[in-house]
């Protein structure tokens, strides 16, 4: 039981779009806990405040990334940063989850007693300096799969030569200046994407710079059916509606893409062309080397991203960087392109649970030595959750089926009058499977530091949102896998 300020049953770590879930279900299904939630930042919604870039948006659907228990009512069915960041704080408002979050306080180490069935986590006031202890039966952590300290960001022969503006979406500089610039956008995937058509706007010229092609797809930036169903139920009734179809096509198109690649890819290639017309080379520029979801499909509200290229406002190009000069950059090929702005969005650096530092009794936790259990908990690692969305779908859909999870865990306990529970693989049963079946380089680069996938049950995650379904929602909490513990008297 909590018996002062920092004691408490569940500690959140991160008040991002995972976070303030995962409070509104710990709060609605174990309402006797004392919860709180611990924010690195001065401010909660995660990604959704931290990158300010211009046109900075969701490339999911808001009717699957909203969550569960709040309807999305925006007409946008692609909606901006802005948008969200505005729905999660009517989020904790309207919950009451607000006076909960603990912001500036930065969780830096965790440790588990079993003695005690107790975390002891060291948290760092940001604003002070000062370290603090915290207590907590059960740590959920809520950070994401990234480093909010900085983005990956290679290094380009002569770059300290270009005389322009070197910059990352995720430190995009306040009040950046890029009218009628010349502007290089090195990369091709969701973030170039995004930044492309809508600097565009105001820039003289912007020059996506890809090494590869990527898959992209025009898709209506706000959904008809959605907008007719809200026009005649409840918003709640039209909400879950809509929710339920756009998971049931996804999964479809996911599905279809897998089994039938070649057709899938043709598809993708031919909606590139459609769009584009005859000025453009499709194969060059838009015919990547892999298969459909070997890597994330990137979504062109509207066809944006097209119809910028159409105008004459942007270009792509494929190629490798030789070097910068003090004008641009100089491509392998031996040609250039003059820049005054330099963009690089060339990825994410992913970390596993921010970078905290776990240990069990005494003996500190390497992840990548732990096995994932239902795509949320680790073998070795008690009374602690980590919330991970989907690759292939929206973020939130797995958010809030762990978050669903735990509570019945934690209720589970509770009946039970056990305080620990602690996920045990058997090697000599259980084989190992890459954790994550995508191609992208800010996964590929990190998978060695992160937890290890089996591949049998519940070991192996299948990123379907269905199964997930039936496995988390239904399936019984009790499971061969799970060690239970109590506290002796």
């Amino acid at each position: 039981m909590a018996v002062s300020e920092n004691d408490f049953d569940v500690v959140i770590i991160g008040a991002g779009i995972s976070g303030i879930s995962a409070a509104y279900h710990l709060q609605t299904v174990t309402p006797d806990r004392r919860i709180c939630i611990l924010e690195g930042r001065e401010t909660l919604g995660g990604t959704w405040d931290l990158f300010r870039y211009p046109g900075i948006r969701s490339d999911s659907d808001m009717y699957t990334l909203g969550y569960s228990f709040r309807p999305w009512t925006n007409p946008k069915s692609i909606a901006d940063g802005p948008a969200i960041l505005n729905y999660l704080n009517e989020t904790v408002d309207a919950y009451g989850i607000r006076d909960k979050i603990q912001y500036s306080k930065k969780v830096t180490k965790v440790n588990w007693s079993s003695a005690r069935s107790l975390w002891t986590l060291t948290v760092l006031d940001k604003a002070t300096g000062k370290e603090t202890k915290y207590t907590a039966n059960f740590v959920f952590s809520c950070t994401g799969y990234y480093s909010y300290e900085g983005g990956y960001r290679p290094d380009f022969v002569d770059e300290k030569k270009f005389k322009g503006k070197i910059v990352h979406p995720q430190q995009w500089p306040e009040n950046l200046d890029y009218k009628d610039k010349k502007v290089v956008v090195i990369g091709s995937g969701a973030t170039a994407i995004t930044l492309v058509p809508e600097m565009a706007k105001q820039a003289s010229n912007v020059t996506m710079l890809q090494r590869s092609p990527t898959y992209i797809v025009a898709m209506p930036a706000e959904s008809k059916f959605a907008q007719n169903l809200h026009k005649y139920l409840p918003d709640m009734m039209a909400y879950r509606i809509t929710r339920l179809v756009k998971v049931l096509m996804q999964r479809l198109s996911f599905w279809y893409c897998r089994k039938y690649p070649e057709a899938a890819k043709k598809k993708i290639i031919d909606g590139a062309r459609e769009y584009l017309g005859g000025k453009f080379d499709i194969q060059k520029h838009f015919t990547p080397h892999y298969n459909p979801w070997d890597q994330r499909i990137c979504l062109a509200p509207d066809g944006d991203f097209f119809a910028s290229l159409r105008r004459g406002k942007a270009q792509v190009v494929t190629d490798h960087i030789e070097r910068f000069d003090k004008a641009g950059i100089v491509l392998k090929s031996g040609e250039r392109i003059d820049a005054d702005i330099v963009v690089t969005a060339t990825g994410l650096n992913m970390q596993f649970m921010g970078g905290v530092d776990i240990t069990v009794d005494r003996k500190k936790v390497k992840p990548s030595e732990t096995y994932n259990f239902k795509g949320m908990m680790f073998s070795g690692i008690p009374n602690l959750a980590q919330s991970f969305g989907y690759t292939n779908a929206s973020w939130t859909l797995k958010c809030d089926l762990t978050s669903a999870y735990v509570c019945r865990l934690l209720k589970y306990m509770d009946g039970q009058n056990l305080t620990s529970v602690v996920p045990e693989i058997d090697l000599q049963r259980v084989g190992e499977e890459p954790m994550l079946d995508f191609t992208s380089g800010y996964v590929q680069r990190a998978m060695k530091d992160f937890p290890r996938q089996g591949d049998v049950r519940p070991w192996k995650l299948y990123q379907n949102y269905i199964l997930d379904l039936l496995m988390l929602g239904y399936g019984k909490v009790e499971d061969p896998e799970l060690k239970f513990g109590a506290v002796k008297n």
